[in-house]
């Protein structure tokens, strides 16, 4: 990939979107950044990401809805862009059954513009979200790119099956290199509002009760950004080749995990550690769409990338609440 073509990252002032933005600008690449910047979540939080974006004069920042396809298809013909990474979407497991339409809008109609977008303007990478949702009810541990994954429990799980079936289609029909990343509960500096690691954090600080569903008896692949980071930029550059593989189609998928599953309990008794404060707790049993444990199995990761998670769940813990208590004051 040549240093001085601007890469498409959609998403730019989520989670995710923003760290991949900002260590591509600190290697010198040319961003155009893309965001909705709707209010899923606190949208002061997604500016604030902006701004540090802004401090460089390689970044660029366009305002829109990929679900609007006149304008979409009008901003791949201007730029055609040689790579894409596609991290915008609607998240969140329980939100979606309460807004299913907003999935559909962003991560299903939203999709199929950029997959139309990036084949009609000769893009050379397309690199897009998935989730380790899509493993829904499967049992088999760890969560294995070869395990079958048709029994979604959630809308949101639902779509980013979906995601990865039509990266697919257009990968087979057209030789478009896509690369599908399966994202194990990411965490980090920066980290989004909804997830449990944020709302832990706030909670105990206000001195709020704690959800704990499935009474705390849950498992998850907590994954530092850092590590997310690195593998995404190695990945940019892994290109898949038309060789007739993976299905007759330059397509491949990872895992994005820590590969070591993190009992919840432990994870609040760090933070509890770090807040220097105990957490008020209240039991729940399992609620809809959810799941008891993931837990990713990242080995084609060491082997095409030479991944390996460098970050233990105690210096992750240490290194969001240091973030945390410095960007809110507290």
């Amino acid at each position: 990939m040549m240093s001085d073509q601007t890469i498409l990252v959609t998403g730019a002032a989520g989670f995710i979107g923003f760290h991949i933005a900002r260590q591509l600008l600190a290697e010198g690449r040319h961003v155009t950044g893309l965001d909705s910047l709707n209010n899923y979540y606190d949208p002061a939080l997604k500016r604030a990401r902006l701004n540090i974006l802004r401090e460089d004069s390689r970044f660029g920042f366009i305002q829109a809805d990929l679900a609007d396809r006149p304008s979409t298809r009008e901003l791949f013909a201007e730029h055609r862009f040689a790579t894409v990474i596609h991290l915008a979407a609607q998240a969140g497991v329980r939100h979606s059954i309460d807004h299913p339409y907003a999935y559909v809008d962003a991560n299903l109609e939203g999709f199929f513009n950029v997959l139309e977008g990036c084949r009609r303007n000769e893009c050379r990478h397309l690199v897009y979200a998935s989730s380790s949702s899509v493993y829904g009810a499967n049992t088999k541990l760890p969560f294995s790119v070869a395990d079958k994954t048709d029994w979604p429990v959630s809308l949101y799980a639902a779509t980013k099956k979906a995601n990865e079936l039509m990266a697919h289609s257009y990968s087979h029909l057209y030789r478009l290199p896509v690369t599908g990343l399966r994202f194990f509960t990411i965490y980090g500096p920066w980290g989004r509002p909804d997830m449990a690691i944020f709302l832990f954090a706030k909670a105990i600080i206000e001195g709020k009760p704690i959800k704990l569903f499935n009474n705390g008896n849950m498992r998850r692949d907590f994954t530092y950004i850092d590590d997310v980071i690195r593998v995404v930029l190695r990945l940019i550059e892994r290109v898949p080749a038309d060789d007739g593989g993976a299905g007759n189609a330059p397509a491949r998928i990872y895992n994005v995990g820590n590969h070591r599953p993190e009992q919840l309990m432990h994870v609040v008794a760090l933070l509890e550690k770090e807040l220097g404060r105990a957490a008020v707790k209240e039991m729940l049993p399992m609620q809809a769409g959810d799941v008891a444990e993931t837990f990713a199995d990242v080995d084609d990761l060491m082997r095409d990338v030479g991944f390996r998670p460098q970050t233990s769940i105690e210096d992750g813990i240490a290194g969001f609440v240091a973030w945390y208590r410095d960007h809110y004051k507290v």
